[in-house]
């Protein structure tokens, strides 16, 4: 069988990963121009920031085997057990050289072709027919949609597919962002991470402690209600008011340079109850972290059960 999955993040990976070693022929497509989606890590000069996702969690026996393999391989390590002082005990984990080593790995021996924007879907018989915004025309046997809800709908209308009203009303908190690189070590106490902070903020990371900036680094993620109030804030204006609110995290470190990130779709606001849709015609489905569960966790569990689902 020959797949299309669209979507470069964590569910499409794991999901063509999946079906390759199930022996089907699988390509995956994204817009954008490396993969990973939410597992995003990008340099500021000697900087590197974790700016999409930050760390993830285990509680799935089926995702800690996967888990387990990640850390044999070195792709990801024990960050730490929680961010208050005494901790939980409870492991977070993260990419050892940042999220989007997760995404590199996964990624490794797949066909994977990014900056491909996927512009719409058809039937031509029994098969799917994908073509994209340089005009290729793909076809394919089935199809995998990973992106989120709102694109996958679009371009499930282009092929007459009507979606549950379950998944047609989900909808994604906005998240703004400050990428803030310093001259000297912030005032984030160990282990470098802090989660709602203030009224602001929803979490803090400081690179540096976590081991993947050689320079000292903060992410900065604001909160969903003040990125939903200032989302339509000039750049100049959201930048400047992010960096106002950040400087009691400073210590005594200056920003020597910074970067405001825009997350349309990054957190689901609700998720549909099961971990994938599929189609009636038993070759189309739908998957990421809006399906049963959001997270890191969410994401992989859902991206398996997709696969499953059209092996089956």
């Amino acid at each position: 069988m020959k797949c299309v999955v669209v979507g470069a993040g964590l569910s499409g990976l794991i999901a063509a990963q999946t079906l390759q070693q199930a022996g089907h022929e699988v390509l995956v497509l994204d817009k954008g121009r490396s993969v990973g989606g939410r597992l995003a890590t990008r340099r500021i000069g000697n900087a590197t920031f974790d700016h999409g996702a930050q760390f993830f969690t285990v509680r799935n026996n089926a995702f800690a085997e996967h888990v387990e393999v990640w850390l044999r391989e070195g792709v990801v390590r024990e960050w730490c057990k929680g961010f208050s002082p005494a901790g939980d005990g409870f492991p977070r984990y993260v990419g050892d050289k940042g999220m989007t080593s997760i995404a590199k790995y996964l990624a490794t021996g797949l066909d994977v072709r990014c900056s491909s924007l996927v512009f719409s879907l058809g039937k031509k018989g029994e098969q799917w027919e994908v073509q994209l915004d340089d005009g290729t025309s793909i076809m394919s046997d089935a199809v995998v949609m990973t992106c989120p809800i709102a694109q996958s709908f679009g371009l499930a209308y282009t092929t007459g597919i009507e979606l549950p009203e379950e998944l047609r009303v989900v909808d994604y908190h906005r998240t703004l962002g400050l990428l803030a690189v310093l001259d000297g070590p912030s005032a984030v106490p160990a282990p470098g991470g802090m989660q709602n902070p203030d009224d602001v903020f929803s979490f803090i990371g400081d690179n540096f402690a976590k081991g993947i900036s050689a320079q000292h680094a903060l992410t900065f993620h604001a909160g969903p209600a003040w990125s939903a109030a200032h989302w339509d804030d000039s750049l100049e204006d959201g930048l400047a008011e992010l960096t106002r609110h950040a400087q009691p995290y400073l210590g005594n470190a200056k920003i020597v340079e910074s970067n405001y990130k825009k997350w349309r779709f990054a957190t689901p606001i609700t998720q549909f109850p099961e971990r994938y849709w599929l189609h009636e015609s038993g070759t189309f489905v739908l998957a990421g972290d809006a399906f049963a569960e959001p997270r890191v966790e969410g994401a992989v569990l859902s991206g398996l059960a997709a696969a499953a689902a059209l092996r089956n």
